[in-house]
């Protein structure tokens, strides 16, 4: 699974849905960003991906994040909307360090969306039922 790590207004330009699908069938399981475009942060959630926000005074340079980086997000079997999450960063040197991280999953309809791999997998859970 791989992980985005961006800056400010993610998304922006880029609000169509196949901007999310195209996320996630690149294997992005979760995107880290200073903020996200209102419209692209729902379509993610939408197809499944885990949108988080640095929390403030945080980014990806301040916190000295790279490519070579891998990172566990803890507790996601108890993700709540809003809830802030620790993010456990292993750098390539074997150095770790954890963030915390708010997650931008903002409704109860949208985690569920979100536990269910996504809405078309929500939907069809729900029509098999």
């Amino acid at each position: 699974p791989l992980v985005v790590i961006g800056g400010k207004e993610y998304g922006t330009g880029s609000s169509r849905d196949w901007a999310a699908k195209g996320t996630i069938l690149l294997g992005v399981r979760a995107v880290i960003v200073e903020s996200f475009e209102r419209i692209h942060r729902s379509n993610l959630v939408g197809m499944g991906v885990l949108p988080l926000q640095f929390k403030d005074g945080d980014t990806r340079e301040n916190l000295g994040l790279s490519a070579d980086d891998s990172f566990t997000i803890e507790g996601l079997a108890e993700l709540q909307p809003g809830q802030e999450v620790e993010v456990k960063v292993a750098k390539a040197d074997g150095a770790t360090f954890i963030f915390t991280a708010l997650c931008r999953i903002d409704t109860a309809n949208e985690m569920e969306y979100y536990k269910n791999g996504g809405i078309l997998h929500y939907v069809l859970r729900k029509l098999a039922a």
